[in-house]
């Protein structure tokens, strides 16, 4: 059965950026490391899903779930101590997923320095109804200069996942035809 996604046009009002922007911030503690004494990279992918999550929710107005994460770069180890603050805002919207950037900034805790940037990602939501299937979204509405750059870039990867996924799907129906079945 075909899910029936929502029409090109939303009827739905904007939003601008700033109406669901957030900041999620945690303390790293010893349970959150790894075997190298570091925060786990997954841990703070956890926080970056969650954040990205209320944002996603916050601009669809109700449930979203996380459909991919198209990148995620580690840019400096998190220590024990580190007071990590995840902000996210909607960069882009289509039908019904929705963009998300998330910036990953840690400080230390009993410091008064200035936090420094250890991480980003760009995921993308859907926004879904009681039954799980798609459902509009409002368009996003940038309103910084920084908000349109991130709005363009948004559908520039957009742009670059809708073709690997495309090339993806030819090779394996080329591969298919000449008689090769090697993604079981």
């Amino acid at each position: 059965m075909t899910a029936q996604v929502p029409p090109a046009e939303s009827d739905l009002p904007g939003k601008p950026t700033a109406a669901s922007r957030t900041t999620l911030s945690h303390i790293m503690t010893v349970s959150d490391t790894n075997l190298l004494g570091t925060v786990h990279g997954g841990v703070i992918m956890k926080l970056v899903d969650d954040a990205a999550g209320a944002v996603a929710g916050r601009h669809s107005g109700g449930p979203a779930v996380t459909a991919s994460m198209d990148e995620m770069v580690f840019l400096v180890p998190v220590r024990v101590g580190d007071l990590v603050h995840v902000r996210a805002q909607v960069n882009w919207t289509g039908r019904s997923s929705m963009e998300v950037g998330v910036r990953v900034m840690a400080e230390r805790w009993n410091e008064s320095s200035p936090a420094t940037q250890v991480g980003s990602a760009y995921l993308v939501f859907a926004a879904v109804d009681a039954d799980g299937r798609p459902r509009a979204v409002p368009p996003v509405i940038p309103e910084s200069e920084r908000d349109k750059r991130r709005h363009q870039e948004a559908q520039i990867r957009r742009t670059h996942r809708l073709a690997r996924r495309r090339a993806i799907k030819e090779l394996r129906a080329k591969r298919v035809a000449e008689g090769i079945d090697d993604h079981r």
